[in-house]
């Protein structure tokens, strides 16, 4: 059966299969199943004894990835669940350890190439942003209430935005004479603020992307989230079970980095990824995406003795 998704390129494929050493029968759980490519080549590898958990926020792409996993050889079972909900969908599949945990961070295309999301700063739509519609708080909502510190200080934490504080003081003065509602009146704010025109820039990044990615992570609390499932992932996998996380900006692989580090000093994890694993020049030719991907990967130990892996 193909691991290719009509659409859908599932980035570091082949890396994510080799770190985690899928066997048959592995109980796995893949926390941000998306559009399903991940869950398939992990399916195609634990076999008709495996069995796939699958979580996802967004009930869009889970009925997508429900489809699209139709025949699939492993048992799977997906949940409508943030994977800092872990501890309660293993609870409630009664699986007490795993052997093998991934989580591929970040937004999925599909979320950006729908404008009423209010993802993309390309297209207008709502000034939205959430991934999970159980949650209330809009990112309009936070471009229009917060201080203009508070603002400042999340485009700067969130996204590392050096102009944070001169894009907040614009969104500020803009939003007392109308509140802003939409995704390109956020990006023209931004544009005015850092007198760039979006259309003829130099720059290869647009001027609006990271206040955008810092929107979206806490309108999400991605980091909170993030730090969730590492906090319950060394309870929830079995001696030799192993954790891949893929990130996608160095504010999501530095939590990873350091929490594996942490538990390597603790002796729980053994680090099977000295750096970032990175996208070969084919794969990043054949999907964009796979550009800034960086996967990290350890091996949960069984006793006191740690021995580093490069």
């Amino acid at each position: 059966m193909s691991d290719a998704l009509p659409g859908h390129t599932p980035v570091l494929r082949d890396e994510v299969l080799e770190y985690l050493a899928i066997r048959p029968g592995s109980v796995i759980v893949d926390a941000t199943v998306g559009l399903g490519g991940h869950a398939r080549a992990l399916a195609e590898a634990a076999g008709p004894a495996g069995v796939i958990i699958g979580l996802d926020v967004d009930p869009a792409n889970l009925d997508q990835a429900r489809r699209r996993l139709e025949g699939v050889p492993a048992d799977l079972k997906l949940y409508h669940a943030n994977f800092r909900e872990l501890d309660d969908v293993l609870s409630a599949e009664k699986v007490d350890r795993v052997d093998a945990i991934l989580a591929d961070l970040g937004v999925a295309s599909t979320q950006l190439d729908e404008p009423t999301r209010g993802f993309s700063f390309m297209r207008d739509g709502p000034l939205d942003m959430r991934m999970d519609p159980r949650l209330e708080t809009t990112a309009a909502d936070l471009v229009n209430r917060l201080k203009e510190r508070e603002l400042s200080d999340l485009l700067f934490y969130n996204a590392q935005e050096m102009k944070s504080r001169h894009i907040a003081r614009h969104i500020c003065e803009a939003r007392k004479a109308k509140r802003i509602t939409t995704t390109l009146a956020l990006v023209d704010v931004v544009c005015a603020a850092l007198r760039v025109n979006p259309v003829s820039r130099r720059s290869k990044i647009h001027p609006a992307t990271r206040t955008f990615q810092a929107l979206r992570m806490a309108v999400n609390d991605e980091l909170g989230a993030l730090h969730a499932l590492l906090q319950a992932a060394p309870r929830r996998l079995a001696a030799g079970g192993r954790i891949a996380v893929i990130s996608f900006h160095s504010v999501e692989d530095k939590p990873v980095k350091q929490d594996f580090r942490q538990r390597k000093n603790e002796r729980v994890y053994d680090i099977l990824t000295k750096k970032p694993v990175t996208a070969t020049a084919a794969e990043r030719d054949a999907n964009p995406r796979s550009r800034s991907a960086k996967l990290r990967a350890a091996v949960r130990l069984e006793d006191d003795t740690a021995t580093e892996r490069v």
